[in-house]
Parts: C-alpha cells; sequence; structure tokens
C-alpha cells in the first residue's frame, strides 16, 4: 500500500483545487508547499494598515447569484463558496490616452460591466462604428457560448466533422488572429484599442493570440461580471485549504518536492527538499514543465516533454507597485476599479517594449476599495499599479544595478500613472514594489513568468497532445492552457478529476510498486 493515492506539488491556484478534488474524491492526497502560505499568486501581504492584493485584478467566471456561472458551480462542489463574499465591479475598465500636452485626454472611456449597456457606450463614443459595434458583439458573444457550452463535447468527440458541424463561428473565426477581426470590423483606430484592452491579461498584442480569447474574455466579464472577493484572492487560497483539510487531506508547508521518483516510467513517489520520501499511484504538478520535466523528474527529459517545450516561448512578467495611500479613492480621481492608461494605440509597440526596460507606454492601476471600501482603511486607498515586463532584462542587470533601476523604473510608472491620477505621489503612505525578479523569487517560474507559455494561437490545447511518457505524471496550470486566475482553478479541477478516473481504474497484477525506504 502507498503512503497516498495522490501528491500535489505546489499549492497554487490549480495545485489547491486540484488537492481538494482529490482528496474530497476519495483519494488519500498530500499537498506540498515550497513557501508557508497557500496560494502562489493568490495571496496578500501587509505593509502597515494595508493589507495588498498580490495578483488578482478581477476575478472572472463567478456570474451573480441571479444569474451564476461556472465558478459559482466548481467553488460549490469544492465545497467553499458559502464561505465566499463576492463584491460584484460597476465597470469593466476605464480606459484613457492622455494628451501629450496636458490637455483633454485623447481618449476616456469607461465601460461598463453589462453586455447591452457595453454596446451602448461603445456605440455613444464611436457612432460612425454603430453597425459593426453590433454585428462584432453579436459575434463575440455566439463564439463565446460555443467555447463554454459545446467545445467541452466536441473535444471529447475527437471528431472534426462534429466541430465543424457544432461549432461553425469558432471553426470561421475563433483560431484567426484577433487584430485581424479587429480589422476587419473596424477602421477606428482609437475603438479598436479600447476593445482590444484586455490584451494585457494575456501578455501578447492581439495580433499574436487567437480572436477566440479575447471573444470569451469580452463577452464573459460583460456578460458575467468582474468581481473581487472579500479578504482578497487570499480568502479563496485559505477556504480551499480549510476545505482539503476537513476532508483529511495532508499538507506541508515549507516543504518544497526535491525529485518525482519513478520506476519503469511509472511515478511511485515524491522525495521532498527534507529528504522525505512518500509513495503514491499519481502525482500532479502545479510547477512549470520545465522545472517538472529538468529538474524534478529522476530520469531524462521524456522525449515528447523536451520537443514540445522546445517549440513555445517564456511569457511575460510583471513590474509592480502596490500603493497605501492616505487619501480616498475620489481625492485623486478614481472613477472605475480597473484602469488601462497607454501612450500609444500600437499594442505591439507596448510589447517591444516590455522587453527592454524603457519606460512603458501601458499601464495598469487597479483600486481595489473603489468598489468595496472594505479594502483599505477608512479615508484610504489601496493601490495596484503595473506594467507587463519579461523577465530577461532584468535577469541581465548586476546586483548594483538592479536596485538603482528598480527606483529609477518605479518613479518612470509612477510618472505614467500621474498623468491620469494627479498627485499619487503627496498621498504615499505605503509602497512596495516588485519586479520580474520578485515575481521568479517567490513563484519560482522561470524568468517570473505569470501566464505561463505566451499565449498565442499555437499554444492553445486544442493543438497540443498531453505529455504521457511518465504514467502517473500529471502538470495543471497555467503551463498547460490559458493564464489566469479562473482558467487555473478550472484546469487544476478537471485535471484531478482525470486522476480520480485513472485511480479508480483496476491495477495490472503484472505491475508490482516499487518498494520505497523512508528517510
Amino acid at each position: 500500500m502507498t503512503d497516498f493515492d495522490a501528491i500535489v506539488i505546489g499549492a497554487g491556484n490549480a495545485g489547491l483545487t486540484a488537492a481538494t478534488t482529490l482528496q474530497r474524491g476519495g483519494a488519500r492526497t498530500l499537498l506540498l508547499e515550497r513557501h508557508n502560505i497557500p496560494g502562489g499568486c493568490a495571496t496578500s501581504f501587509v505593509r502597515g494598515n494595508f493589507e495588498f492584493e498580490v495578483a488578482l485584478h478581477q476575478l472572472s467566471g463567478m456570474g451573480t447569484e441571479q444569474n451564476p456561472f461556472i465558478m459559482r458551480q466548481i467553488f460549490t462542489e469544492l465545497g467553499i463558496m458559502d464561505q465566499l463574499d463576492v463584491v460584484e465591479e460597476r465597470e469593466l475598465y476605464r480606459f484613457v490616452m492622455p494628451s501629450a500636452n496636458g490637455a483633454k485626454p485623447e481618449i476616456d472611456i469607461t465601460l461598463p460591466a453589462h453586455w447591452k449597456a457595453l454596446g451602448k457606450t461603445l456605440v455613444s463614443h464611436y457612432p460612425e462604428e454603430a453597425d459593426n459595434i453590433g454585428k462584432f458583439l453579436d459575434l463575440c458573444a455566439g463564439l463565446a457560448m460555443e467555447c463554454f457550452m459545446v467545445m467541452p463535447k466536441v473535444r471529447h468527440s475527437n471528431d472534426e466533422a462534429v466541430l465543424k458541424a457544432s461549432c461553425p463561428l469558432f471553426v470561421k473565426y475563433g483560431l484567426r488572429p484577433a487584430k485581424e477581426l479587429l480589422d476587419q470590423f473596424f477602421t477606428n483606430k482609437d475603438l479598436k484599442a479600447v476593445i482590444a484592452a484586455y490584451w494585457c491579461y494575456l501578455g501578447l498584442p492581439p495580433k499574436d493570440f487567437p480572436f477566440r480569447d479575447l471573444a470569451v474574455m469580452l463577452y464573459a466579464y460583460a456578460s458575467f461580471k468582474p468581481c473581487h472577493i472579500k479578504g482578497g484572492s487570499q480568502a479563496i487560497s485559505s477556504a480551499l485549504l480549510e476545505s482539503f483539510l476537513n476532508a483529511g487531506g495532508e499538507v506541508r508547508f515549507n516543504c518544497g518536492a526535491d525529485k518525482i521518483i519513478t520506476d519503469k516510467n511509472q511515478v511511485v513517489g515524491v522525495k521532498t527538499e527534507h529528504n522525505e520520501i512518500f509513495t503514491c499511484k499519481q502525482v500532479i504538478s502545479n510547477t512549470s514543465p520545465l522545472h517538472t520535466f529538468n529538474e524534478l523528474l529522476d530520469i531524462p527529459t521524456p522525449k515528447q516533454a523536451a520537443f514540445d517545450m522546445k517549440s513555445r516561448r517564456i511569457g511575460t512578467s510583471a513590474f509592480v507597485l502596490y500603493l497605501g495611500l492616505d487619501c480616498s479613492p475620489s481625492d485623486i480621481g478614481v472613477t472605475a476599479a480597473s484602469n488601462f492608461i497607454i501612450d500609444d494605440r500600437d499594442e505591439e509597440v507596448a510589447h517591444e517594449i516590455m522587453q527592454s526596460l524603457t519606460p512603458p507606454k501601458h499601464t495598469m492601476m487597479t483600486c481595489y476599495n473603489h468598489d468595496d471600501p472594505s479594502f483599505a482603511p477608512q479615508g484610504k486607498s489601496a493601490l495596484s499599479l503595473l506594467c507587463l515586463q519579461y523577465g530577461e532584462p532584468w535577469q541581465a542587470l548586476s546586483p548594483e544595478d538592479y536596485a538603482r533601476t528598480k527606483y529609477q523604473f518605479a518613479e518612470k510608472l509612477l510618472d505614467h500613472a500621474e498623468r491620469v491620477f494627479p498627485h499619487i505621489r503627496e498621498h504615499i503612505e505605503e509602497v512596495e514594489v516588485a519586479t520580474p525578479l520578485t515575481m521568479m523569487r517567490y513563484l519560482n517560474t522561470p524568468h517570473g513568468a505569470i501566464y505561463g507559455f505566451q499565449q498565442n494561437t499555437q499554444d492553445a490545447n486544442i493543438f497540443r497532445r498531453r505529455v504521457s511518457e511518465v504514467a502517473g505524471l500529471n502538470l495543471a496550470g497555467c503551463w498547460n492552457g490559458m493564464g489566469g486566475f479562473q482558467p487555473t482553478y478550472m484546469v487544476g479541477q478537471s485535471t484531478a478529476k482525470e486522476v480520480l478516473k485513472q485511480l479508480s481504474k483496476p491495477k495490472a497484477a503484472s505491475q508490482p510498486q516499487q518498494e520505497l525506504s523512508h528517510a
């Protein structure tokens, strides 16, 4: 008999949902986490009187009590929905392009978190594009519903004829570059930039990711509302851990995995950094494939895995300022929780700059207490100000140059934000700076990547086979699909459900388990 049916490596979003699904499904499960708290990106930290959200800007997929969506169902199945206090956001985002001379902004539009109102708002700002706006949003809605309701069944059929018959919009439009569809429908450059703002949630310009991703994000956020959770994403992580433990699961914090032990290409156990060995039948790794296959696995990197990773590129990281202000959001002109500030309508220019230490042209600012005052002390504000940055330029800095560059870059980020929200600096009470190297240290991801591999069309699961050369080894997280909170929660649960099916199958008598000595 093994020590555990399954071991989950990493207590990030996918690791937590995987472990909880396994344990509640009857599998004896051990969860290993190298840090002292669960969550990965889904955590918070305290500075002075402020508790800062690390990474969650808008949670998708929750819906409302009257119109619930997939994440409410998943959190209910995981036993935590009744512990979560959902805060709905009123707006999708405010999108601003300041003028170069400080006059009236070239673009300043706030999109409501309501599907019909979204169309009306866009038409009111761009009346000459009214017909195309309606057609474009209808296409987004139709394609999104195919992806939500039909595609899961089509994937199981593995039949191209079924795909063409059941998902005609996906077949015709889904995998075309998002930029191609924006150019096809619209001529107004401002409108195209406004609609494409969520490219920052993918980390690539619209020419490099499929239209499906833009359509699904726009429809899901507008129809089912972006939201926060009281207590931040840490509240979700803590609730998942509690559900896992209440079901009888076992967790080890400050205890990373050192090796995944195999016998004849079959997982048989995990060795921890403390030299403890635990036997198991299945492993779910919530760390990157590069770390899993190149460092954790006790055999040479499998050929299929090596080929798969060689064809991919590491995605972006981020530079973040966590700001606690001694004034209310209205004092600095905040009118929406999520804000995109741009200097250039061309996302490709912004993406090019992300690969250097050049001051950013696209930034995002989230004010967590705009929709719920409890996110900050009374009369104060908690902000996250960030730009996307690739990790390589930061890794190339000498230790002497790193600190200087870090704070110079922070000043540039503040300069950019103060063109829309003046006087932020004079109200700063608490500040913390995080670079891609910070992300690399805390998330243990290559180059500090926050979305996994680049989220381009070729990275879609529909084009990639699951690496299956090591029986019993499974991967779950942003490295195996779309990045972001909702996708990683979902992939953790779906991976665990597949593992439960494998565990329920009778074991062949001809495959005795290797006996492992315990430290």
